[in-house]
């Protein structure tokens, strides 16, 4: 009875994300660099993707070696240029198989990919995300907009070079079993690319004057698409600041005298249900302090719209100045009430 050549060394202790983890695994991926938009997707960033999923998912192993994989994407303008520097010479500065090249077809076409596959005009930018800011004082938003993202298709042609047929059937098997299902995905900066196989053809050299060796290429198309950066746009939306003032109409008091009796004067401030701002305006110089309050944690004092301090005991007021208190309640189900004792100056 055969035994299977991989045996299992380890047993993992926690299964594979799966569904609503797999997806915050990904986008923990797309924002690692610290922003909220994806990462920019070029030509450059195709071609160094197929050149990365030639060399790491279609890695072929025979007789304990590894077959090299030229690191460059060849092109008809630079193959007979590539083959005079190239490390896979002998010493008679033959080139030396096998290896595995990847060429790509110049000509770039408007691409396939259902996911990305509208007809939307003018290019528009479209929102992306709503992230919250805080500047000290106000919390707002800030909306990231990004453009409909163009789909390539780009053909790749992926060649093994070899003497043996051995290494062209070990490289075959590779192909079909990551291309089972038709199509193998690559992750690019982030992003997961879908790469097609389209056909299997055959260019060795069989004459007998010359030297044999085997050819075989592979047909491949990745159904990309483009994302630049320079055309992301952050504009800020619209911060909202909640002010309250409660006034009485009933009657005006008189503005108190320098010689009345400042412990005779008292200001209350009376948070209701739901309410936790106050606004106040002084026609006089003086000094407020904080007496007693029920259901208040802390309490913040803003002057004039500038930050004056937290759970200070006195807070000293100009003439025409705008006090706001915004207070933090123990229980947010019942009001509040914070007294201050006026000092006339």
């Amino acid at each position: 009875m055969p035994l299977p050549k991989k045996i299992k060394k380890f047993i993992p202790l926690t299964e594979p994300k799966t569904l609503m983890g797999r997806r915050e695994e990904l986008l923990e991926k797309i924002n690692r660099d610290g922003t909220y938009l994806p990462k920019s997707l070029l030509h450059n960033d195709l071609d160094r993707g197929m050149l990365d999923f030639v060399r790491d998912s279609l890695k072929t192993v025979v007789e304990g070696k590894v077959i090299p994989t030229v690191d460059i994407i060849i092109t008809t303008q630079n193959w007979s240029q590539f083959m005079e520097t190239w490390k896979f010479q002998n010493v008679d500065k033959n080139t030396e198989p096998p290896f595995i090249t990847t060429v790509r077809q110049p000509e770039v076409k408007f691409g396939t990919n259902p996911a990305v596959m509208y007809n939307i005009p003018d290019r528009r930018l479209y929102f992306y995300a709503q992230v919250p800011t805080w500047d000290g004082q106000r919390q707002g938003m800030d909306i990231y907009k990004i453009p409909q993202p163009v789909p390539v298709d780009i053909s790749y042609n992926v060649k093994i070079v070899c003497n043996r047929m051995r290494e062209l059937n070990k490289f075959n098997q590779i192909v079909l079993e990551k291309f089972a299902s038709r199509q193998a995905y690559q992750n690019i900066k982030g992003h997961y690319i879908p790469i097609v196989m389209n056909n299997i053809s055959d260019e060795s050299v069989m004459e007998i004057e010359k030297r044999k060796y085997y050819i075989q290429n592979y047909d491949f198309t990745m159904l990309g698409f483009l994302i630049d950066e320079d055309e992301f746009e952050v504009s800020p939306a619209i911060n909202r600041v909640l002010q309250v003032v409660e006034m009485e109409l009933n009657s005006t008091k008189r503005r108190p005298k320098k010689d009345d009796n400042p412990a005779s004067t008292e200001l209350t401030f009376i948070y209701q249900v739901g309410s936790t701002v106050k606004t106040q305006l002084f026609n006089y110089t003086v000094n407020l302090n904080v007496g007693d309050n029920i259901n208040i944690q802390s309490f913040d004092v803003f002057i004039n719209g500038l930050y004056y301090g937290s759970d200070i005991p006195q807070i000293q007021i100009n003439t025409n100045d705008t006090m706001r208190l915004e207070i933090t309640k123990n229980d947010d189900t019942q009001e509040s009430t914070i007294m201050f004792n006026n000092e006339l100056l």
